[in-house]
């Protein structure tokens, strides 16, 4: 508002000066048109001397006394009453006179001068000591005009600046007023209200209701997140408690009485047993953390689909003690680099999980494919784990879910978070994941349009990424 206020004062400040520019000009000019005229008159009049003759001066202007006729020092030869014999030009006027006409007032504007005058001076001609008349008027009703002006300007220009000020504010307070409302929401949400959402006007599209819309969305995203949140805190807190609580009947058993060497071995080995699934289940939990609070991959980091299949064989390159099959077959015919949005390192965890459940709740025999395909939306990277094993028709939707397990796999290893893994890693990409079994299919996304490959019996997981354009990867790296 203080800068509003000062434009609108610059702006005022402005109009004004112009108008009173413009009205002191067109006043001025009309006097000068009155000087220029009583000059004509007065001119043949001036005698060598510096005289007028008064025989002719009565008839060509009557009753004029603003007049002084000056020698080329300035000196007065003679004057009427009205100027008197005290000089009016000082010598600078005086010698510009002499070259041409010469306009110049005396007395001010303001504060109220006693004897405002308008002078003109012009040359006289001759070869005698006169050199320049100067014929004057009074500026009284000229100087009364410009000062009312003045106090009308200063009225007006004050109250529109008060009213453009007050309307001003008045406007920037109802402009801001949705935000005020969003700020005392956002404080309510602050304190630990849920569910709570701005009001934003359905009627308006402006910057205001575009903020309110955006931050509704930041808060449907905030809750959904802290949704997953607890209920992955849940789901973990419920998973770890059976083996906690199996690892600590154990210790109490063990405690209940001596027992033999022999006996605390077995008690041990039992115990080690335990503690591996823990530290297995705890670091498919950090995996999951760590992909689902990940930032979604640039351009730089991708990845080589056709290079980590290659190299993870059954004599290979893998992780150590993970559970994989004992044998595998990997189509890869006519398949040369499959470049995609995901690191080299992810790519390889994708794998290790799908051969895992392969191993631990499939059957043989248990093969993996990699191949391009176009598709209306650009090249895809097709990458397809199939075994011989069935997963029921109604557990397909739930099967990414952490912790989801079918009723007969919770007497096998695991937690049920590889899968959930592979969806957290593959949706970030931009992929999508589809899981057949036995003739049904279930697709946890639908971004690519391609056709399921599956053979109709077993199961097949089938990982669809983008492929990244090479130019872009050369230009990246």
């Amino acid at each position: 508002m203080a800068g509003f206020t000062a434009a609108m004062t610059v702006v005022l400040l402005a109009t004004g000066g112009f108008i009173y520019w413009r009205v002191e000009y067109a006043l001025d000019q009309r006097l000068d048109a009155d000087l220029a005229a009583e000059a004509d008159v007065l001119s043949p009049l001036v005698q060598p001397d510096g005289t007028l003759r008064t025989s002719d001066l009565d008839a060509a202007v009557p009753g004029v006394s603003e007049h002084q006729v000056l020698d080329r020092t300035g000196r007065v030869l003679s004057a009427g009453p009205g100027l008197g014999d005290a000089p009016v030009l000082d010598a600078g006027d005086v010698e510009a006179a002499q070259r041409g006409p010469v306009y110049s007032d005396i007395g001010l504007l303001l504060p109220i001068s006693k004897r405002p005058l308008r002078l003109l001076a012009t040359p006289v001609p001759g070869s005698g000591p006169a050199a320049v008349l100067v014929v004057g008027l009074r500026r009284d009703e000229r100087d009364e005009a410009l000062r009312e002006l003045l106090g009308q300007l200063a009225i007006a220009g004050l109250g529109a600046l008060v009213i453009t000020a007050v309307v001003g504010e008045r406007l920037a307070k109802a402009a801001l007023a949705p935000v005020e409302r969003y700020r005392a929401r956002a404080r309510s949400i602050a304190s630990g209200a849920t569910g709570v959402r701005l009001d934003v006007p359905t009627e308006r599209d402006d910057e205001i209701t575009r903020l309110g819309h955006t931050l509704n969305d930041m808060l449907d995203a905030l809750d959904r997140s802290l949704a997953r949140e607890r209920r992955f805190l849940d789901d973990a807190s419920h998973e770890l408690r059976t083996p906690l609580t199996l690892l600590s009947t154990r210790v109490q058993l063990a405690l209940r009485r001596p027992r033999s060497p022999q006996e605390h071995e077995a008690v041990l080995r039992d115990l080690q047993t335990d503690v591996v699934a823990l530290t297995d289940l705890a670091e498919q939990l950090l995996q999951i953390g760590v992909a689902t609070g990940a930032p979604a991959q640039g351009p730089s980091e991708t990845g080589d689909v056709r290079s980590v299949v290659a190299r993870l064989t059954p004599t290979g390159d893998h992780a150590p003690g993970a559970r994989l099959p004992a044998t595998w077959s990997v189509d890869m015919a006519g398949t040369e680099t499959v470049p995609v949005p995901v690191p080299d390192a992810a790519l390889r965890q994708v794998l290790l999980n799908l051969l895992g459940n392969a191993a631990v709740h499939g059957a043989p025999p248990v093969q993996v494919a990699v191949r391009a395909a176009p598709a209306p939306e650009g090249a895809v990277a097709v990458l397809t784990v199939s075994d011989g094993g069935r997963i029921p028709v109604g557990f397909l939707p739930h099967a990414a879910e952490r912790f989801s397990r079918t009723d007969d796999a919770r007497g096998r290893p695991g937690a049920g978070l590889g899968l959930s893994l592979v969806h957290e890693l593959v949706d970030r990409a931009g992929g999508e994941l589809r899981l057949c079994s036995s003739g049904a299919h279930h697709r946890y996304e639908q971004r690519h349009d391609l056709p399921c490959a599956h053979p109709g019996s077993g199961t097949t997981v089938t990982v669809l990424l983008p492929v990244v354009d090479p130019a872009d990867t050369g230009a990246a790296t």
